[in-house]
């Protein structure tokens, strides 16, 4: 168990170990929930996405799109870079 301390302005520093166990990197977020018995779960929060952001992911400007073909041949290849 860890053991943190808390500072005059209520504020906990976590340590690196326990950042890198919650997979945590500057900038992300922490979501922390209370528990009935007085105990907090403390968790890397996930992003609030819409599945609308990933339209166009594999758009390619001046490019006609690519067939269900097309895609499953470059996967079978592996990723090139950029194509």
């Amino acid at each position: 168990m860890t053991t943190l301390t808390v500072t005059a302005k209520g504020q906990v520093t976590l340590r690196k170990d326990l950042l890198q166990h919650l997979g945590i990197q500057p900038g992300d977020k922490i979501a922390v929930d209370k528990l009935p018995d007085g105990r907090i779960e403390v968790k890397a929060a996930q992003p609030a996405g819409q599945i609308s952001d990933v339209f166009n992911f594999l758009k390619r400007e001046n490019a006609p799109s690519l067939s269900i073909e097309d895609i499953n041949e470059i996967a079978a290849q592996g990723w090139a870079g950029d194509r």
